[in-house]
């Protein structure tokens, strides 16, 4: 299988990086052809352009690539720290520019004349790992937890993934080496289950 892994976090050597880079040889230890792509690294600009709502624009070459990527992809690990419940920017761009009407998904009438959203992606598993520094308690005490809706409803379920999970690792900031060894087994762990 092909495997696709996007990682959203602007540190070289951050734990996000740890994780990446864990999937990754999981992945490829189980036979499976790995495509990883750090946007910070490699500059991915996420600035959507008002040509972008034109339909049947033609994306930059940047962005042709990445969206074949995920076009051709088995299954997609997506890697990013939670910024105000939130995805950090340069993720968020990519998705915008990336999963392109028409091709992620479609619009489409059911049999009741209703509009319906089809998605279209040939990928039938999606893993999210996120990173936090607010304890899980606190953090669905006081927020809920916005990201795994967003993830497996409105991004991944919504492009016609069936099968999609998300592991947090929190907290970050105040866990130690060894804390961080053991979610890099969890890492291994929920990336055989899930995908391999």
């Amino acid at each position: 299988m092909h495997i696709l892994i996007v990682l959203a976090h602007p540190k070289p050597g951050s734990f996000n990086h740890a994780i990446a880079d864990t999937a990754r040889q999981t992945l490829e230890a189980a036979g499976h052809r790995v495509t990883l792509r750090d946007l910070h690294a490699e500059g991915f600009d996420p600035l959507y352009t008002p040509e972008e709502l034109v339909r049947g624009h033609i994306p930059t070459a940047e962005v042709r690539e990445h969206a074949d990527l995920v076009l051709n992809a088995d299954a997609i690990i997506v890697v990013h720290p939670n910024w105000w419940a939130q995805a950090p920017a340069i993720l968020k761009g990519w998705l915008d520019r990336v999963l392109r009407a028409g091709e992620a998904y479609r619009f489409g009438m059911n049999d009741k004349g209703e509009g319906v959203i089809i998605g279209q992606l040939k990928a039938r598993a999606a893993l999210v790992f996120t990173t936090s520094n607010t304890p899980k308690a606190a953090e669905l005490a006081l927020y809920g937890d916005p990201l795994d809706n967003f993830w497996k409803a409105c991004v991944w379920g919504f492009c016609g993934v069936s099968k999609v999970e998300r592991r947090n690792f929190e907290s970050v900031i105040a866990s130690t080496p060894e804390q961080r060894a053991g979610w890099l087994e969890d890492v291994v762990t929920l990336t055989k289950q899930v995908i391999a």
